[in-house]
């Protein structure tokens, strides 16, 4: 009876032990199984690199045993045949991103040409993942002045079938992520026409179709043109063929209209998908009217040309005596700005809402030769605050793979990261340190690069929260001073900032 029970026991014991084994062993299975890193980060897919030493940007990835490095490379084959940058053991930034500068030996030598970059994470026992490729588009000359093109108003869009075609032109979409798709099984061709305000000389065509996968991709299209909506033709240069990116800039000779029809032959998936479409003709437009009198320039960062929050009511409100002109960012260049008289005490860079993939960057051109050329005090506010940095390179500022909102914070009583002052700047002047500043964003500056572009760091969080351009009045905050609730202690900086603005103007009198 003994025996029995000592040979039950020890058929337990390994039956237990052989159980506890296939356990590990599928624990280790799964902890190996490493995800590719996202290169939807900063260069997405076919983004344009403005500089030849761009910071590149990924999401991680998860999995593995131990703590994860990750293998870079960047080719100008689609294959990797001939690598010619490689990177290994790179450690993640944070625990959403990881990021890796160009190094100056490294340096992107062809212009005007696609790159191809690709990553993979390796864990402490050497398992890998699969490599994660992208490309993007190297051209340093793209961002350097305005893009001399004046945006076209349409009065309507009608379409060959489906519904929300206002979205195709909806620039005040939150996001720009509303989009127009006709119902399968569709026409044979798939068809929409724009009816301009006005009739005009077209010579650019910027097209957004879906940015987070290659479904509803237009792959073969192409443009006519009418001046009175009856006889049309086909504009030169137009027709696309073999198209594998969602976001178009497609540049003619200019061509005059009054009515634009795109054709679509061809798409992935089951529906073609549209998400915003905006016509330009060549020139300048005009200068906003300014008044006789003190006044703060805000350039309005929207894609619709508005600011995110009521930032002139707030300055306007102030103690200062200041008034204010709001411009949209695509209608305000160097030569613009230096043609106003009265010259602004100062300039204020508006936050926004999208994610800048989804926008026609070169907008901003005009923003960027401001930051990079002009003496008048300059603020950036969050969105502001990241095209600083963009002036000197498209990629020096990234996601940070997270939704950082205060305000939810505050209606939850979670208590936000506090943001610390590393610089004692009269910016900060009556404000506490460390102090809470409200944020709404999810993007963020890339403080590695600012020995590089000459930025200095003032206060920060996990990630940097105001920063300042080495010898000159531009400074840049990420949370928003002007949002007027009383647990917000970074109210302060506008009023600092604007006060050293008018001390400096004074002075050069």
């Amino acid at each position: 009876m003994r025996l029995t029970k000592i040979k039950t026991a020890l058929f337990l014991f390994s039956t237990l032990f052989i159980f506890n084994s296939c356990v590990d062993k599928i624990k280790e299975s799964n902890s190996i199984n490493i995800t590719p890193p996202k290169l939807t980060n900063n260069p997405s897919y076919d983004v344009i690199c403005t500089v030849d030493q761009p910071l590149l940007t990924f999401y991680n990835s998860s999995g593995g045993i131990g703590e994860l490095h990750y293998t870079i490379q960047i080719s100008e084959d689609r294959n990797f045949n001939y690598p010619i940058v490689e990177y290994s053991n790179i450690y993640s930034a944070t625990e959403y991103i990881t990021t890796k500068l160009i190094e100056e030996h490294d340096r992107l030598t062809t212009d005007k040409q696609y790159y191809y970059w690709r990553v993979k994470a390796i864990d402490s026992k050497q398992n890998e993942s699969k490599w994660a490729s992208s490309r993007f588009y190297l051209d340093t000359s793209s961002d350097d002045s305005f893009m001399n093109l004046v945006r076209i108003d349409v009065k309507s869009v009608t379409v060959s079938s489906g519904a929300n075609s206002k979205n195709i032109c909806d620039i005040t979409d939150i996001g720009n992520t509303t989009h127009w798709e006709p119902p399968p099984p569709g026409d044979t061709l798939h068809w929409v026409k724009f009816e301009l305000a006005n009739q005009a000389e077209i010579s650019r065509i910027w097209m957004l179709s879906n940015p987070d996968g290659k479904e509803g991709w237009l792959t073969n299209f192409y443009w006519m043109s009418s001046l009175d909506g009856n006889i049309w033709s086909i504009i030169d240069d137009t027709e696309i063929t073999n198209n594998d990116t969602y976001r178009n800039i497609i540049d003619f000779q200019p061509h005059m209209a009054k009515y634009l029809k795109l054709v679509i032959k061809d798409y992935y998936g089951y529906a073609p998908q549209l998400f915003t479409t905006i016509f330009y003709s060549r020139g300048m437009p005009p200068p906003p009217v300014v008044p006789n009198e003190d006044y703060v320039l805000i350039v309005g960062d929207q894609l619709n040309g508005f600011t995110f929050t009521e930032l002139a009511k707030h300055i306007e409100n102030l103690d200062l005596n200041l008034k204010t002109v709001t411009v949209p960012h695509y209608m305000i260049s160097l030569e613009i700005l230096e043609s106003l008289s009265p010259q602004p005490v100062a300039i204020v860079f508006s936050g926004n809402n999208a994610n800048y993939p989804n926008l026609p960057m070169y907008e901003f051109n005009g923003g960027f030769e401001i930051v990079r050329n002009n003496d008048i005090p300059i603020l950036g506010i969050c969105a502001g605050h990241q095209l600083e940095v963009m002036a000197y390179g498209y990629t020096y500022a990234h996601s940070t793979g997270w939704f950082d909102n205060t305000i939810i914070d505050i209606e939850t009583a979670k208590i936000p990261d506090s943001i610390r002052i590393v610089v004692d700047s009269p910016i900060f002047k009556n404000i506490p340190n460390p102090f809470f500043g409200v944020e709404i964003h999810s993007w963020a500056t890339s403080e590695e690069v600012f020995p590089m572009i000459g930025f200095e760091l003032l206060a920060k969080s996990s990630y940097v929260q105001a920063q300042k351009i080495k010898g000159r009045m531009v400074f840049g905050e990420q949370f928003h001073a002007e949002i007027d609730i009383a647990a917000n202690q970074a109210k302060p900086v506008i009023y600092n900032f604007l006060t050293m603005a008018l001390e400096k103007r004074n002075s050069d009198y």
